[in-house]
């Protein structure tokens, strides 16, 4: 991860908790988004037991490269520099995602790919570093196959993954590129015991960092063999334990402390503490729906659409407003990666983490991606 990058964005950061700081006591709405996401399309080729995007009949319009930049030029307007994650379903399945990557290279996007690995050709994998990501989160539920293509429901996935990784490992020594990738377990009952080993497993091949996201409850089968209760909680709660003491000991978690505490009480389903607070994501995200349509939450209704309106105009609509002041009151506990709450404190030693891990793939990487 580049460290001037790192920098302005943090700067960004500290100006929108100042903003929100604002916006929570006096109601003085000064805020801008600071996570922006970019969901390219629904359309994947996994097949995993806790999403239902690959069992829809249909998906929604998708916006197509000439509309994708000039939303993007569009948020560029509104923040200047800003960092944009691009998500799916499986986002390199889009047609001409390398030439948006490129764009976004060509005039100072930094960006960031969410992506199941499994794509990943030695051309492809050239291709997206040549554009010079900011990071690539690689979903990998565990080191051991049989868990991870199970629960993905594509034979031979685990495989495909790992050399993945070795080929985007192999480009980023090839052309100097400081790219953070950073696997993206989802905890659920089949893995959550052996999550330790996984941190250590991802460190042996190379990769910068590891951020954990608890299973939503979005499917059948996440009731039926997916969710940890019961019995399972005090086995989980352990766990939490083993990974804030790897985490101490310098192992590059990404999530903080408080919220891997927090696990527990997700699969409890209990309503947020107080310490968690009042809900943020109304003031910082902006996700950019296939379509255009703009949310700030998955649990709420749209506050736009970008073939209609520019990102400032969205922002700063009465709709927009609307659902500041509702996201505020919401009390979910939300723990997925892209909701979670995170203090401006949090945010700093991610960044920081980020930055570490890549230093070390680097200093690694001729052995990592041996055999």
């Amino acid at each position: 991860m580049n460290l001037t990058a790192l920098a302005r964005l943090g700067a960004k950061h500290v100006r929108n908790a100042v903003a929100e700081a604002a916006y929570l006591k006096t109601r003085l709405d000064i805020t801008r988004p600071t996570a922006v996401h970019a969901i390219l399309t629904l359309r994947c080729n996994s097949r995993c037991r806790y999403c239902g995007y690959w069992r829809e009949d249909g998906h929604l319009d998708e916006m197509n490269g000439e509309e994708w930049r000039a939303a993007l030029l569009s948020l560029r307007a509104f923040l200047g520099h800003y960092h944009v994650e691009f998500t799916g379903g499986e986002p390199l399945l889009k047609e001409g995602v390398t030439d948006l990557l490129h764009f976004c290279h060509q005039n100072g996007i930094r960006f960031g790919v969410t992506t199941n690995g499994s794509v990943f050709s030695e051309r492809m994998a050239e291709e997206v570093i040549a554009a010079r990501p900011l990071n690539i989160n690689i979903s990998l539920d565990s080191h051991i196959a049989e868990i991870h293509d199970y629960v993905r429901g594509v034979p031979g996935a685990h495989a495909r993954v790992t050399q993945g990784i070795r080929r985007l490992l192999t480009e980023c020594e090839k052309q100097k590129a400081d790219v953070s990738i950073v696997l993206k377990p989802t905890v659920h009952a089949l893995n959550f015991r052996t999550l330790p080993e996984t941190v250590q497993w991802m460190q042996e091949m190379g990769a910068a960092s590891v951020n954990f996201q608890p299973v939503g409850r979005w499917t059948p089968e996440t009731d039926e063999e997916l969710w940890i209760g019961g019995q399972y909680l005090e086995e989980l709660e352990g766990v939490v334990e083993r990974l804030v003491e790897l985490r101490r000991g310098g192992a590059p978690i990404l999530n903080s402390e408080p919220l891997l505490r927090l696990w527990p009480r997700h699969f409890r389903e209990e309503k947020a503490p107080p310490e968690a607070m009042p809900c943020r994501v109304g003031m910082r995200n902006f996700f950019i729906r296939p379509d255009g349509d703009v949310t700030v939450c998955w649990f709420f209704p749209p506050i736009g659409n970008l073939k209609r309106n520019s990102a400032r105009e969205i922002w700063r609509s009465p709709e927009a407003g609307r659902r500041r002041r509702q996201t505020t009151s919401c009390d979910r506990l939300c723990l997925f990666t892209c909701l979670s709450q995170k203090t401006l404190i949090d945010k700093i030693k991610m960044g920081l983490r980020l930055l570490a891990g890549s230093r070390r793939r680097c200093a690694m990487a001729p052995d990592a991606h041996k055999g």
